[in-house]
């Protein structure tokens, strides 16, 4: 089954289970930000450092199991797997698009 979401969207997924910070990092507007486990990463570097310290510490992977766009939101609920109590764990990656890029991730549960 392929799920229909935008390029940018799919990309992120394709750096994020390749594990490259700095791909997942440049999905997103330079002034990009991830709110992800109490925490938030704004900017390139941050997103980059947050990638790579999650890829190294829980080597997960995610894969999507739905999409959903309303309007310039793309959410999608990712099955992720890795390193970590409870694996796999059904996840919401809600995405807020500006223009082919990602302004915002909310990742919650």
């Amino acid at each position: 089954m392929s799920l229909l979401m935008p390029a940018i969207v799919g990309d992120y997924f394709s750096a994020e289970n390749h594990h490259d910070g700095d791909a997942v990092a440049q999905c997103f507007s330079a002034d990009g930000v991830v709110h992800d486990d109490g925490h938030t990463h704004v900017g390139h570097a941050a997103i980059k450092a947050w990638k790579e310290a999650g890829s190294k510490q829980y080597g997960a992977s995610v894969s999507p199991i739905s999409a959903d766009m309303q309007g310039t939101r793309c959410l999608v609920i990712g099955s992720v797997s890795g390193r970590f109590p409870g694996s796999p764990l059904a996840l919401r990656f809600a995405f807020t698009l500006a223009g082919n890029r990602i302004e915002t991730l909310e990742i919650s549960a």
